[in-house]
């Protein structure tokens, strides 16, 4: 009996630590210039502007992990994604859609007790469940804003102005095409950038809120993309990537249904 109450307590211990937010980062509000330094054929669609974020965030201090999107997917009866044939456990879930990850995100809001921060249709939501573009309103799990996860991968206000998050070696901080295997890598495994963050250059492309559209030319404050487009942003380059994919600087777009085997996600949430 008592072996049987020891195991019981070890299974409690064990979901409670799956079913809670992954690690987060506190990331200070600031300023930062955001955009591409380098073009393609000259096309300038991606303008380097100031940005203001005038509120401080909390951002995944690892990409989001099959055993924490297991935990997610029994929990709700959701088939499990797909590894590969890679392995699971600590390597970052992969085959996930941008529906699938504000999921995973509303989820861990209803497990915190907080409101949600996106509706059916996917808009951004305040804390009074009232559609918003401003992700400071915003008090539930989220997927970070373009502009949030940039300001991060370069390290917030201790950044060091690397072309890669956490150095200016890619084989130091990212899993890219030359030393990947082609496989996704356990999180964690490269060094992390200035704030104590892991993999934004490299493992898996990562899905923010932001819908894919030309960047302004103009400063902002707080942005968030929420005009149509068909598509959603993807930051960070992949497993599968050259040196320049894993640039803090680049970003890519996808279908909001759209799953493959280098593309994941990260969680965010605006301090409270």
């Amino acid at each position: 009996m008592r072996r049987l109450l020891s195991l019981i307590a070890i299974f409690l211990l064990v979901s409670s630590l799956f079913a809670s937010a992954p690690e987060q980062i506190l990331v200070n509000g600031g300023s930062f210039l955001m955009g591409t330094t380098w073009r393609e054929e000259g096309v300038d669609i991606e303008p380097v502007r100031q940005i203001n974020l005038n509120y401080d965030y909390y951002i995944g201090k690892f990409e989001v992990t099959f055993d924490q999107y297991d935990f997610f997917s029994a929990e709700t009866g959701r088939k499990l994604q797909e590894d590969a044939g890679w392995g699971r456990g600590s390597r970052p879930v992969i085959n996930v859609s941008w529906w699938d990850a504000i999921d995973y995100c509303n989820w861990l809001s209803l497990k915190e007790g907080l409101p949600l921060a996106y509706d059916f249709e996917g808009n951004l939501l305040d804390g009074t469940g009232n559609k918003t573009s401003d992700p400071s309103e915003v008090e539930g799990y989220r997927l970070p804003t373009d502009a949030e996860w940039e300001f991060a991968a370069r390290g917030g206000s201790l950044s060091k102005g690397y072309t890669r998050s956490g150095g200016n070696s890619v084989d130091s901080v990212a899993w890219y095409k030359s030393n990947s295997g082609n496989m996704t890598h356990p999180v964690g495994t490269k060094a992390p950038n200035e704030l104590g963050i892991y993999d934004m250059s490299g493992n898996v492309w990562e899905w923010v809120s932001d819908y894919h559209i030309n960047y302004s030319v103009s400063e902002e404050i707080n942005p968030y993309t929420d005009t149509f487009s068909a598509y959603r942003v993807k930051r960070g380059g992949s497993w599968i990537d050259c040196p320049v994919g894993v640039s803090i600087d680049v970003r890519s777009k996808g279908l909001p249904d759209h799953t493959i085997t280098n593309l994941g996600f990260r969680i965010c949430r605006t301090k409270p």
